[in-house]
């Protein structure tokens, strides 16, 4: 810094102390915040048995328990870490709040003066006779329009923008908690695809082996044709269910795909089945076929546990993001309340001032300007006051929004705990039912073999059977959702250093009070 800018600071520096030592005492007009009253209420219980059981331990500990140790399958651990790496819909979350805490530096710079460097000359006849060419060339630093802040406008609107920034990152944790349930709803779905593809295949291959023995009966004239198409119809059924089996696959893998934002390794699909007498539910020990089953469908989840206070909902980051949203509303209430009272804005500087470019910081001359001015609203046709009423307004909307976002998130945890209890039951009540057609094909077949029962009561006992097989995995899959679902409601799935953080914008504000600072 040469000698003439050194001196043109020194002369604006007591001006910037004043500017800022104004715009810190400045008050705020912005209603002091009070967080609204949870509209739900205090406590819930959907789980009697658990909650006497003393069970029913602080939920809180579940939105800190990360998925790495909830989902215990190594395969679906590294499905979620490629989605996190990824998946565009996050990638859009991360790169928004970027946006935002740039956007932020931009609303708080206004806070602070803006000095500039600047030289500007002129050349032109001067106004005496005998009207001589004159030179005058001018240096050095400005101040242009800065607003002391007196009644908190500016500052009002830069907490508006940091509680947007704030906002915005709690949107990235519901993004990367609502992927990492999706991945994990997504991989058990294509689990309980393979497992109906398989009892499928089996149950076509069965009934086409059976439809042979069936064909060279009719061909020597044992077996009547109704009988015959009886049989031939469950063939085709079987083949239209395996159809269906097909392109559910198909779709769930493809759904899987977009998720994780990349083809999905066959190395990291779910394992194919192996299909016996107990996963088909044909053991005669109920108990027994029962945990065969859990244990092989896939692993189990635990029974997270879950506190009777509604005070856990704070926990989840879209409540949090409704809250930060209510306080950037907030916020605007100051900055339009403000904008009813003067504005005070200063231009001032300094400089030097010579008859030359090559002598202005030489032999120049020192001068500055100081050039406050005062801006009263006199006469503006109500819009001022309009703009405290649509503030007041869109501070009501954020605050109705609070609401509904607290209301959503008490039934999603009330219904996902409801069909975590009911899916067990579901599960359970049709294992059994799949045991109890099980045994009945054996009865029937002992009985057709034995000439008391017809072909019709064979082929409805196949069909029985089928069904009921295929109920079966459809409640043992939705059981597991229930369970995912527990785990998301309660805002478990966040990992701080999972998503790239390393992006994130760091916001170096002087203002230590102000929420952004970390």
């Amino acid at each position: 810094m040469n000698k003439g800018t050194s001196q043109a600071v020194r002369l604006l520096r007591p001006a910037i102390l004043l500017a800022s030592l104004l715009t810190v005492a400045g008050c705020s007009m912005a209603p002091v915040y009070q967080r609204p009253e949870l509209p739900v209420p205090a406590q819930w219980s959907p789980d009697p048995q658990s909650a006497a059981s003393g069970q029913a331990a602080d939920a809180k500990a579940v939105s800190e328990l990360p998925w790495t140790r909830y989902f215990p399958d190594a395969k679906l651990q590294g499905l979620i870490r490629q989605a996190l790496d990824h998946n565009r819909d996050l990638r859009v979350a991360l790169l928004n709040v970027d946006q935002l805490r740039a956007a932020y530096q931009v609303q708080n710079a206004d806070r602070f003066p803006t000095l500039n460097g600047s030289v500007s000359g002129t050349r032109g006849p001067s106004s005496a006779s005998p009207y001589p060419l004159t030179t005058s060339v001018t240096g050095g630093v400005t101040v242009a329009a800065y607003e002391l802040d007196l009644f908190g406008r500016v500052k009002s609107l830069s907490d508006a923008a940091s509680a947007q920034v704030l906002a915005s990152e709690e949107a990235r944790k519901a993004a990367h908690i609502s992927l990492v349930a999706a991945v994990a709803n997504a991989y058990y779905a294509l689990w309980a695809d393979r497992w109906q593809l398989a009892l499928s295949e089996q149950t076509l291959q069965t009934r086409q082996e059976g439809m042979k023995l069936l064909q060279l009966k009719f061909d020597n004239g044992v077996l009547n044709e109704l009988d015959l198409r009886s049989a031939q119809s469950s063939v085709e059924a079987a083949r239209v269910t395996r159809a269906q089996a097909q392109r559910q696959w198909a779709q769930d893998l493809s759904a899987l795909t977009l998720l994780v934002g990349q083809a999905v390794p066959a190395d990291q699909l779910p394992p194919v089945p192996v299909l016996d007498a107990q996963t088909l539910g044909r053991s005669a020990d109920s108990r027994a076929a029962e945990q065969a089953v859990l244990a092989t469908l896939w692993p189990g989840l635990s029974e997270l546990p879950v506190g009777v206070s509604s005070d856990v909902l704070l926990q989840r980051p879209d409540i949090a993001q409704a809250e930060q949203q209510l306080i950037a509303a907030n916020a605007n209430i100051g900055a339009a309340r403000a904008a009813r009272f003067p504005r005070i804005s200063l231009t001032a500087s300094a400089g030097r001032v010579s008859d030359s470019l090559s002598g202005l910081f030489d032999d120049g001359r020192s001068a500055w300007t100081f050039s406050p001015s005062v801006t009263v609203p006199i006469f503006d046709a109500g819009r001022a006051k309009a703009g405290v009423d649509a503030a007041f307004v869109k501070r009501d909307i954020a605050v109705a929004q609070y609401d509904k976002a607290v209301q959503t998130a008490f039934k999603e945890v009330a219904d996902a705990l409801v069909a975590r209890r009911t899916y067990a039951d579901q599960a359970e009540a049709q294992l059994a039912q799949a045991q109890a057609e099980a045994a009945r094909l054996r009865l029937a077949t002992l009985r057709y073999d034995s000439g008391v029962a017809s072909q019709l009561d064979l082929l409805d006992a196949q069909r029985s059977l089928f069904a009921a097989q295929q109920a079966s995995i459809a409640a043992q899959l939705a059981r597991q959702q229930a369970h995912i679902s527990v785990y998301k409601a309660l805002g478990g799935g966040w990992v701080e250093s999972a998503d790239a953080p390393d992006r994130r914008v760091k916001v170096n504000d002087p203002s230590p009070s102000d929420p952004v600072s970390r």
